[in-house]
């Protein structure tokens, strides 16, 4: 009961890459950054253990960022002309690689990391990948001229991989799928539909993340404006609850997400967000515990994961560790009430 886990990213060490940013240069080359990526990995892997989670992951240490480092390793991607481009409905611009002809895997894009990690646990494994519709939002297309065509082309190529991570012994795989907030209808309409062909053929528990994203100011600006309820999910939920996705990771501490939205994902389990990454203000064991008892209104005891509201990368390592503390410390909290009720 209560499994925790975090939604997929850690913050970079200073000697790997830049830090406090969301595409940090690496500091180092060749073998020697390959080096440093598995210390990385190893590094948080174990941090993860001493904090008490149950379910831990690479911590995204090998990848710039969590759609580039996918599409690092497909054809068909022009990485040295890239445009400045709007995302995320222009929320904020970015500089991406533009699609320039057919897709195709050059190979195994995370086999490094992901078998360095199953070697080195014997905890739950989770590993994250962008999800088709993400990734569409985030490259610039020049090739395919048709958004849903290119999502399911993606959807393929991550199927791939995933099947292959499962080979690797990988427990759960998670596709981040923050553009499922922003747009909604097409979320609803062909979204989930390349979501599950990503998933296909996959017997491990498959997981969607859906949050209102990174704690950086382009974020926190566009909740901003959200209002005083934010109802996003409500036009998606439904979709996913009749999908063959296992789980779903939403955002709930210190957002505006109406709690009773839970309730229309009936039948999954949910990763309800109990750490909020958009502020370095560590969460207390009752702030945590109090959220999971208020999520435990619309989600059934055995179906309720605490998770983190979205990645940590951009954070300061000290707090991200603290963070890590608090998110178990808060669930073994949540546990004791229910114990003694």
């Amino acid at each position: 009961m209560f499994e925790t886990s975090i939604a997929g990213s850690l913050p970079k060490p200073a000697w790997l890459a830049e830090t406090n940013k969301l595409w940090p240069q690496w500091r180092a080359e060749g073998d020697a950054l390959l080096q440093a990526k598995a210390d990385a990995t190893l590094l948080w892997i174990k941090a993860q253990e001493d904090a008490g989670l149950d379910i831990v992951c690479d911590g995204e240490q090998s990848r710039q960022h969590f759609v580039h480092g996918f599409l690092e390793q497909v054809e068909g991607i022009d990485f040295e002309n890239k445009v400045k481009m709007g995302i995320r409905d222009n929320r904020y611009d970015a500089m991406v690689p533009q699609v320039v002809a057919a897709l195709r895997l050059k190979g195994r894009v995370h086999a490094f990391e992901a078998q360095l990690a199953r070697a080195h646990t014997k905890k739950k494994l989770k590993f994250t990948l962008p999800g088709p519709m993400t990734i569409v939002d985030t490259v610039a297309d020049r090739f395919y001229g048709d958004k849903v065509k290119l999502a399911f082309a993606f959807a393929e190529l991550l199927n791939q991989e995933a099947l292959a991570l499962q080979a690797d012994g990988v427990d759960i795989i998670q596709f981040d799928e923050p553009s499922f907030n922003v747009y909604m209808k097409d979320a609803a309409d062909w979204g989930v539909q390349a979501l599950e062909r990503a998933a296909q053929g996959l017997t491990c528990t498959t997981a969607v993340h859906i949050c209102y994203g990174y704690g950086i100011k382009a974020n926190t600006d566009w909740k901003s404006t959200l209002g005083d309820e934010w109802r996003q999910y409500e036009a998606v939920f439904p979709a996913l609850a009749k999908s063959r996705i296992d789980q779903v990771s939403l955002e709930c501490i210190h957002s505006h997400v109406p709690p009773d939205l839970m309730k229309l994902l009936a039948g999954k389990d949910v990763m309800v967000g109990v750490i909020d990454v958009a502020s370095d203000v560590v969460e207390t064991p009752e702030e945590v515990a109090d959220t999971i008892g208020r999520a435990l209104q619309f989600v059934p005891k055995e179906r309720l994961f605490p998770c983190t509201n979205c990645g940590l990368a951009p954070m300061a390592r000290d707090v991200a560790l603290r963070k890590l503390e608090a998110l178990a410390a808060g669930t073994k909290l949540a546990k004791e009430r229910l114990t003694t009720v």
